[in-house]
């Protein structure tokens, strides 16, 4: 049976846990924001048209912070046109996901609904197609006491106190082609930067961040990062990073190792902004926001779903990338959510993507139901659990073969240690698709710690790792007791299930 050793040390720890690194992301893209968590006339829709049952499936799942409206999206998007009487706002076309967008749902209801959902906003501009005034207008609008030309419309709208948003992204993905308004890095770094001091002069407490790579394998990935940050540096307080995942040709070992590479692409954009820094003589530190991450099948959204949208013309929220999760999938969002734990000093904020049925932890239907899928449990077991300090992890483990990264160990694991209450807390993936996996973690320092709880999601008895957790079926995938975990001798000992994430909390 293939084995692991983890040893860690209450002394050895990477950083506090930075809450908003369990974010999320609402996009006007297919039916996340129509008929997901807004749906008027829907039997749990409130007065405002908010989903209630979608709404109590976000504070249980626990995100802290929520990207909002784009994407792809922002590139296009005038916010003027969501704000105001709904009556009076235009409809327009979406250039980006081939839809009609209404504007029945803008800034003044997303405020709303994150107030309601106890989330922070973190609000996306558009640089593709607008630029310096439009950004700082913004500002001015949303986080403006009053007295002044456009924080006066937004009392006249209805909010008379601001906003007082802290978080904006300039712009989204502009190094990619398929982007509206497009751009080189060169052309990004010097709006950025001076939309960052338009937006700063208007709200001095507000943090920016600015767009990085795609992905990893964009041609101008690491030239792109340096080039903009050498601009903005000193302007911006974060730079982003994209990743989405898949298994490609039935290759589970590789895609269930998927989180080597983002370990990998983490440490390379790390080393670029250090070197900026360095270069530059700057004293500050810019951090990382991987404000869009997930496992999603995007071959076929190019193969099939964006040629059958073109093909049936222009309408409001159609289904887009409304990916069934399984259990492989959640295994691997766990296996990502540990790496964004591991990189915590530097990766300071994580948005999920999206929250509501594109590629999404939660699914809803039109007039139906809600409900949570697969990758809904690990996300809220971390956001949960992971308080205090994270730990830093001596792994030794048995190796699993991959076709993409070689040799990797057959656990992937992620620990934090909360001083006030003495909780230690473990994150621990199985990759094997096989076998079980004795585990053994050693604990230095705490003192006599037991094990109060331990779970785990796996494979369901009599099912399969294509399960799917649709919970109005009886094969709905759950987090289940981990049996047999305890401490013994200060080490902690469990056998994990072929294919699983468990957490195990020790106080």
């Amino acid at each position: 049976m293939p084995n692991a050793r983890i040893t860690i040390d209450r002394d050895f720890t990477i950083a506090d846990v930075p809450r908003r690194l369990f974010g999320s992301f609402v996009e006007h893209m297919g039916r996340c924001v129509y008929t997901g968590i807004y749906e008027p006339g829907h039997p749990q829709a409130d007065e405002r048209g908010f989903r209630r049952d979608v709404l109590e499936l976000v504070r249980e799942m626990g995100p802290t912070v929520v990207r909002y409206p784009g994407g792809n999206f922002v590139s296009g998007y005038r916010w003027e046109d969501g704000v105001g009487p709904v009556a009076d706002r235009p409809v327009r076309i979406d250039g980006a996901w081939h839809t009609i967008e209404t504007n029945a749902f803008g800034l003044h209801e997303f405020v709303d609904w994150a107030r309601d959902a106890e989330v922070e906003i973190m609000e996306a501009i558009n640089l593709g197609t607008r630029g310096v005034e439009e950004a700082r207008a913004l500002v001015e609008y949303a986080n403006h006491p009053g007295g002044t030309y456009w924080s006066d419309m937004r009392r006249r709208n209805g909010a008379e106190d601001p906003f007082d948003i802290k978080l904006w992204c300039l712009g989204n993905e502009l190094d990619g082609p398929w982007q509206i308004g497009h751009k080189t890095a060169a052309e990004y770094g010097r709006l950025a930067q001076e939309t960052a001091k338009a937006m700063k002069l208007v709200d001095d407490s507000i943090e920016l961040v600015a767009v990085g790579s795609s992905n990893r394998g964009m041609p101008t990935f690491g030239t792109w990062e340096h080039t903009v940050l050498t601009h903005a540096y000193d302007e911006v307080d974060y730079i982003s990073m994209h990743a989405y995942y898949r298994e490609l040709e039935g290759d589970a070992e590789s895609f269930l190792a998927e989180a080597v590479e983002m370990d990998a692409f983490i440490d390379g954009v790390i080393a670029t902004i250090d070197a900026v820094k360095a270069a530059g003589k700057h004293t500050k530190q810019v951090n990382i926001s991987f404000d869009e991450w997930n496992v999603w099948d995007f071959d076929r959204y190019n193969n099939e779903e964006e040629a059958a949208i073109a093909a049936a013309g222009w309408r409001e929220h159609p289904r887009l990338i409304e990916d069934t999760y399984n259990v492989t999938d959640a295994v691997v969002v766990g296996t990502f959510l540990n790496s964004l734990l591991r990189h915590g000093d530097r990766v300071h904020i994580a948005n999920q993507a999206q929250l509501v049925n594109v590629i999404a932890p939660i699914r809803s239907e039109q007039g139906g139901p809600a409900w949570r899928q697969t990758s809904f449990w690990p996300f809220e077991r971390m956001a949960r659990l992971a308080r205090g300090r994270i730990l830093q992890l001596a792994v030794s483990a048995s190796q699993i073969g991959t076709k993409q990264y070689g040799d990797v160990d057959s656990v992937d694991a992620a620990a934090t240690f909360d001083e006030e209450t003495g909780r230690v807390v473990l994150f621990v993936a199985n990759r094997s698709l096989e076998s079980a996996n004795d585990l053994t973690v050693d604990l230095r320092g705490f003192g006599a710690l037991r094990v109060v709880n331990a779970e785990t999601l796996t494979i369901p008895d009599g099912g399969d790792r294509f399960t799917a957790n649709l919970e109005t079926t009886p094969d709905a995938v759950h987090m289940v007791p981990l049996a047999g975990a305890e401490v013994v001798d200060g080490a902690v000992r469990a056998t994990l299930p072929a294919l699983s994430w468990s957490v195990i909390e020790l106080a």
